[in-house]
């Protein structure tokens, strides 16, 4: 645990401080405050149709944006130096992501009704949720464009008052459309809500125009684009399989208990999400860097093993402290009409555990952008979370 420390001390501190942690902080606050308008205003039905469409935002978005974020932040950052490059690479990621926002948004819009049927059950309209979505989907992909751009020149400093700012902004909005709307107030705020943060970047950026003019489309290489595959590969593979799996399972709650049980395992999983959010930023600060520097197996191991001796011991005992304080967690988190939930703990805490223990080595992957490999293991994590999940319910 000291190596680690002294890691992240030395060579992510600054990172930690004012991109990962805080972003995380403020958008696990948001998300719980979020998560108990919803239990108190709409229930336990609601909170699973809300669960679905989030599903869908989410793989619409990585869809838009082609998952185009961390290599655009690797290769700003590799080539801030050189106008040429800089400008190659912010040229095909701009024209490229404005062609597949603009495809995504017009298949969302005028396929609204389609889309309705598949992840709402069929008596429940919100087609024009998702024409809403539609419509705000390219203001999403401007702002992760924006993102990259300034997490490339390393401005931490702008993204952590932008992220705070825009996380208040899109937590105020939503409580605002729960309170007034309910359950469709609560669906229109988590369509709009990532969206709603371009409006503070633009006011971050305004006055700063000096890379417009390099952006230009006869710029646009294709062989960018081909250095930029493989982070689109991992990040689409993993946008479609596991909300496909997550919504294949909740529907099938659904059509089997009924909707309260599908929001019980819906709110099981907001939880799971909150903690290990914390877990996988932390760890990600110190693996990704580390495992980029390690060429030979034999160090390798010795650094999982290493991780696995001084990290784990924490995270199960983190994970014994969350069983133990459970019905605290879902009153505060919830209400009494989630007390159900407290038996979802023992096997939800369990496959983190195996989750947690699996994501450090899966890093590697990530690490030396092998994709075959990363895609495997979502894969075998989707299919088998698919296949529990439908053997117990």
């Amino acid at each position: 645990m000291k190596k680690l420390i002294r890691y992240i001390n030395s060579k992510v501190l600054v990172k930690a401080a004012s991109l990962k942690t805080a972003a995380v902080f403020t958008r696990v606050i948001a998300g719980l405050l979020t998560s108990k308008a919803i239990a108190v205003m709409i229930g336990a039905e609601g909170l699973a149709l809300v669960g679905n469409l989030r599903n869908f935002v989410a793989s619409a978005q990585t869809l838009a944006t082609l998952g185009f974020y961390k290599g655009v932040v690797r290769y700003v950052n590799d080539f801030k130096d050189d106008l040429v490059k800089l400008s190659k690479t912010l040229s095909t990621v701009y024209y490229a992501g404005f062609i597949t926002t603009i495809l995504v948004s017009f298949i969302c819009y005028f396929k609204a009704d389609v889309i309705n049927e598949l992840i709402f059950p069929t008596y429940n309209d919100y087609v024009y949720i998702i024409k809403i979505f539609a419509i705000v989907l390219p203001f999403y992909a401007l702002n992760m464009f924006t993102f990259s751009i300034m997490n490339g020149f390393s401005k931490y400093k702008i993204l952590i008052i932008i992220n705070i700012i825009g996380q208040i902004l899109s937590l105020c909005v939503a409580l605002l459309l729960i309170y007034q709307k309910n359950l469709d107030g609560a669906l229109i705020s988590v369509a709009i809500s990532e969206s709603l943060i371009f409006l503070i970047t633009l006011v971050g950026i305004i006055n700063r125009k000096s890379l417009v003019p390099l952006i230009s489309v006869e710029q646009v290489s294709f062989t960018y684009i081909k250095k930029l595959s493989s982070y689109t590969g991992m990040a689409l593979f993993s946008a479609v399989i596991l909300p496909l799996v997550i919504l294949a399972i909740r529907s099938h709650i659904i059509d089997t208990i009924g909707y309260k049980d599908a929001g019980f395992w819906e709110a099981m999983l907001r939880i799971s999400k909150y903690y290990l959010m914390m877990v996988s930023s932390l760890l990600g600060l110190y693996i990704i860097p580390r495992f980029s520097e390690i060429n030979d197996i034999k160090e390798f191991k010795k650094e999982v093993f290493s991780l696995y001796k001084t990290v784990v011991p924490y995270f199960i005992l983190g994970l014994v402290l969350i069983y133990v304080l459970r019905p605290y967690i879902v009153w505060i988190v919830f209400t009494e009409e989630f007390k159900p939930v407290e038996d979802l703990f023992l096997w939800q805490l369990l496959g983190d555990f195996v989750k947690v223990l699996s994501m450090i080595i899966a890093y590697q992957f990530l690490a030396k952008k092998n994709v075959l490999a990363l895609c495997n293991y979502r894969s075998f994590f989707g299919y088998n979370t698919l296949y529990y999940k439908y053997l117990f319910y």
